[in-house]
Formats: C-alpha cells, sequence, structure tokens
C-alpha cells in the first residue's frame, strides 16, 4: 500500500487533477471581435470580490494547517498571485476525518428527518443565490473561465442541483420485498458514512455540488480536496453552508496537493471516494482505496469525445455546435468534443466555416463583457497545449487557424483548428484539455462509429444530423456515457453523467448518483401470526 499511495502523491501533486443581460457593471461596452490579442494586451480588470476565506474548513471552524504552511494560488490572466491558502498534509487529513467520522456516528446529521436535511441544503440554495455576484467572481478570478459563463451558466446550476438534491433527501427509501419462507422482508438505505471527495480545477463549484450534493442529501458527512489551483470559491460556499445550519464536522475542506488526495484515498476511516480527474490519476485512487479498506470509489475522468457531423447537417448549426463543443471552458472540459468527425461530402466547406469562427472568436480578460475565452488555468497546462499543437503540426495535420499564445502576461492560447487530422496523430488519440480542434474527414456511419470508438476513452459524444434512423443507430452504437443529438453540453440536475471504458466508473447527477452514497441492508423478521393463515 505504501507504494500505491506515494505512486499516487505524485500524481496528485501534478496538474493531471482537472444569454442573460445580467452584467456587471464595471464591464464597458464593446469587443474588439478581430483582434483577440489586443483584448489580451489591456490592463487585467480589477475583481469585484475580495478574498475571505483562505484557511482550512474542519469541524465547522477556519483553521490553519498543523504544519502552518501556505501555498498560492494564482490569477491565470496574470500569474500573479491572488492569495496565500493554507495547505493541508496528512496531519490535517487525519483531523478532517475524525470530525467528520465524530459528525456522522454521534452527530445530528444522519440522525435528523431527511425533511430536516432538505430545508438546510434550500436555505443553502437561497444563501448562495444572494451571493451568486461574489462567487462568478471569484470562480472567474480564480480559474480564468469568463465571467458570463460563471454568472449566467454555472452560479444558476450551482443553486438547480442542490435544490435538486433537498428535493431528494427525503425521497430515499427502502422497499418490502416478498419471500418464500413465513419472513417478513425490507430493506434500508443507509448512508454510507464519512465520504472523501476529490474535485477538479475546471469546474470548481460545479463539481462541488456534484459531488457534495448526493452525499448530503442522503446522509452522509464529507472531506472534500478541492484542486490546488482553485481552492477559493469551495472554502466560501462551505462558510455559506454553515451559515444556514449545516452541523460542525458535516461539510469539512481542506486544500493541499497530492499528499492530501494520497491520505484520503488510503485512509481507514474514510467510507468512500470519489474523484474527479485525470485517468492515470484515476487508476492509483482505485489502488489506494482497494489496498486499505477496499472502500467503494466513484471515478469521473478523462474524455476525448467524438462529434459526429453528418452530410445532411446545416453545416453553419453545426459549425457553431462544434465550435461550442470543443472550445467551451477554454477547451478544459473532459467532455469535449475535440475529435470532430465530418462527412467527405461537407468537409471542405466545415472547415473553411470552422476557421472562420475559431478566428472571430473573442479572447482576452474574462471579467470583459463579450468575451468567450479567458486564460488557460496555469503555466503547465498552458505549456502542455502548446506542445500538443507543435506535435499537430510536425505530424503533418494542417494548421488552419491559432497555434500559438497570445499576449506576453498569462496564460492564454488562440483558439486552433486542424484539418487533414489521422486517428494515429497524439492530437487526435490524446485528451489536450485546451482550445484545439481535430477535424477527421469520414465517408459512411459504419466507418466514423469505428473510429469514434476506438478509443480507451467513453465519456460523451456528438451527433448532428437531420436523419432519425442515423442518429438512433449511431447513438447506440457508441460506447460512451453520454450522447448528445443535435446538442452539447446540456448537463441538466437530472441527466446522469459518466463514462464507459477508461472514462471512469459510476454516475454522477440525476437519481443514479445517489447510489454512490447508499448502501442497502436487508432486515428479516420471522412471522408468528400471518394474517393469511
Amino acid at each position: 500500500m505504501a507504494m500505491a499511495t506515494q505512486r499516487l502523491f505524485s500524481l496528485l501533486h501534478s496538474s493531471s487533477l482537472r444569454s442573460s443581460s445580467k452584467y456587471p457593471k464595471y464591464w464597458k461596452n464593446g469587443v474588439k471581435r478581430f483582434c483577440s490579442s489586443a483584448m489580451v494586451h489591456e490592463e487585467p480588470i480589477t475583481p469585484p470580490v475580495d478574498v475571505k476565506y483562505n484557511q482550512l474548513l474542519i469541524n465547522g471552524q477556519f483553521v490553519d494547517a498543523a504544519s502552518g504552511k501556505t501555498f498560492p494560488t494564482f490569477d491565470p490572466r496574470t500569474g500573479e498571485t491572488i492569495t496565500m491558502v493554507a495547505q493541508a498534509d496528512t496531519e490535517d487529513v487525519n483531523r478532517a476525518v475524525s470530525a467528520a467520522r465524530k459528525a456522522f456516528d454521534e452527530g445530528p446529521w444522519p440522525k435528523m428527518t431527511a425533511y430536516e436535511r432538505s430545508c438546510i441544503m434550500l436555505r443553502f440554495a437561497e444563501l448562495l443565490e444572494k451571493h451568486s455576484d461574489e462567487l462568478a467572481a471569484l470562480e472567474t478570478w480564480d480559474n480564468g473561465k469568463p465571467y458570463e459563463q460563471a454568472a449566467n451558466e454555472e452560479i444558476p446550476m450551482l443553486i438547480r442541483l442542490f435544490r435538486y438534491y433537498a428535493g431528494w433527501a427525503d425521497k430515499i427509501h427502502g422497499l418490502t420485498a416478498p419471500a418464500d419462507s413465513l419472513h417478513h422482508v425490507q430493506t434500508l438505505h443507509e448512508p454510507i458514512g464519512v465520504a472523501g471527495q476529490i474535485i477538479p480545477w475546471n469546474f470548481p463549484l460545479l463539481m462541488f455540488a456534484w459531488k457534495v450534493g448526493p452525499a448530503l442529501a442522503c446522509g452522509n458527512t464529507v472531506v472534500l480536496k478541492p484542486a490546488e489551483q482553485t481552492p477559493l470559491s469551495a472554502l466560501y460556499v462551505s462558510k455559506l453552508f454553515h451559515e444556514v445550519g449545516l452541523p460542525p464536522g458535516v461539510l469539512n475542506v481542506i486544500p493541499g496537493f497530492g499528499s492530501v488526495g494520497a491520505a484520503l484515498a488510503s485512509h481507514m476511516d474514510v467510507d468512500k471516494l470519489a474523484f474527479t480527474g485525470s485517468t492515470e490519476t484515476g487508476k492509483s485512487v482505485l489502488s489506494a482505496a482497494a489496498e486499505s479498506n477496499l472502500k467503494p470509489v466513484t471515478l469521473e475522468l478523462g474524455g476525448k469525445s467524438p462529434f459526429i457531423i453528418c452530410e445532411d447537417a446545416d453545416i453553419d448549426k453545426a459549425v457553431e455546435l462544434a465550435h461550442s463543443a470543443v472550445f467551451f471552458n477554454q477547451g478544459q472540459c473532459c467532455c469535449a468534443g475535440s475529435r470532430t468527425f465530418v462527412h467527405e461530402r461537407v468537409y471542405d466547406e466545415f472547415v473553411e466555416k470552422a476557421k472562420a469562427r475559431a478566428l472571430k472568436r473573442v479572447v482576452g480578460d474574462p471579467f470583459k463583457k463579450g468575451v468567450e475565452q479567458g486564460p488557460q488555468i496555469d503555466n503547465e497546462q498552458f505549456e502542455k497545449i502548446l506542445k500538443y499543437i507543435k506535435s499537430g503540426t510536425e505530424s503533418g495535420a494542417t494548421l488552419e487557424s491559432g497555434g500559438e499564445k497570445l499576449g506576453s502576461k498569462g496564460f492564454y492560447v488562440q483558439p486552433t483548428v486542424f484539418s487533414n487530422v489521422e486517428d494515429t496523430m497524439l492530437i487526435a488519440k490524446d485528451e489536450i484539455f485546451g482550445p484545439v480542434q481535430s477535424l477527421l474527414k469520414f465517408k459512411d456511419v459504419e466507418e466514423v462509429i469505428r473510429r469514434a470508438n476506438s478509443s480507451h476513452y467513453g465519456l460523451a459524444a456528438g451527433v448532428f444530423t437531420q436523419n432519425i434512423d442515423a442518429a438512433n443507430r449511431i447513438s447506440r452504437a457508441l460506447r460512451v456515457g453520454t450522447v448528445w443529438v443535435n446538442c452539447f453540453n446540456i448537463f441538466d440536475a437530472a441527466i446522469p453523467f459518466g463514462g464507459y471504458k477508461m472514462s471512469g466508473h459510476g454516475r454522477e447527477k440525476g437519481v443514479y448518483s445517489l447510489n454512490n452514497y447508499l448502501q442497502v441492508k436487508a432486515v428479516v423478521t420471522p412471522l408468528k401470526n400471518p394474517a393469511w393463515l
């Protein structure tokens, strides 16, 4: 187990973990749509939010790390430090797990009525709504995603998710089962206990909701490790949760590096583990969990999603949807449609229009109104993307647009489009996690199904066609957890999300996510005087 834990530490220590009219008043009007780099050169806008919480949250209190160590979290727009954050380590993991264990074994959370838990979660959602502007600004500042995206899409979904799970809290129940013998049989759906959760940096608050929401609705307690790149928003919302009556020890947040994730995965008093990140790290998380106490593990891992454009597609609509599928969130999305398969009859037209759309994409300060793409998360991810772009040109793909960094400060990358991409190229096989679109040509449905499935990943896929038979044939044949037909990136709270193959196992969101945090107990009682005898 020591070797697995050490391996997990090294992996978690790396970055392999991962249109409303409501705009903030400080945004300026106007966007230079044809010169994204000019926007990057502008002086960064001062975020309209202050950092209030940068310590560990253990047992309802903000505390320093046991070691006293701190680490910087950076502004991706500039590479400059936002603030110093308390750096948890193994001793702090033990403190947090101990608090969560006590809260589960002795505290009121699992013992209170499900309706009472539901009410606390609903009050939390209301408070999130009141603080939505600060949360969106904090998310943008720490992550680099456009404020419009955070404010108009992600924060409303955060709130919706907690209301959704609040609604489930008092609807979780067992069954009465018939038995062949004279016995009364009932099943109980009980919380597992202490849930360790490790979330990535690409969608910090949404991943917080995907993990924490179902765990608490089921009556568990949580020790959460946010990504070291984006710890601020998880600390902020967790403080709000306690303001509406969440008991101490139920939700503990411990920012830190690889040692924190490794300690959670191998901890003997953690009953359940949930991880979102790279496939490589997921393997080590699973190994550490198995070698410790065989705790069940939910894994949401990498992807290389195909987006299939059939010959009957409305090309203009297909280009826009495919563009959004891969460039959304700076391309830092596990289900990004980064393998764009286009039928040979419309391929040339699609290439020209995809190139034109990428050239019009507005890159700049994510706090500025109208910006579509902000910086990548950090220098490591920035350099990784540029290396993949270089690999694409060296392997013979045609660089249609982009391919370079933008500006002299921060981690901005031009929206990049490659044509004439072959399945064997790294840009068509590896998860780049950046704004890089690979355009591949196909002849017929059977061919594209075979090629789309020839990947270790199986997270998601998109199909764009007007032919219902083609849509059904392709959807059923693809070995992925989600297929979007004539749409993409639809993340309703009720829609389950998860992967096939090396994209993980288990489902998040929807009713299926509750199964991750419940265990079933059968209670069998003899019938002494059955009514029917």
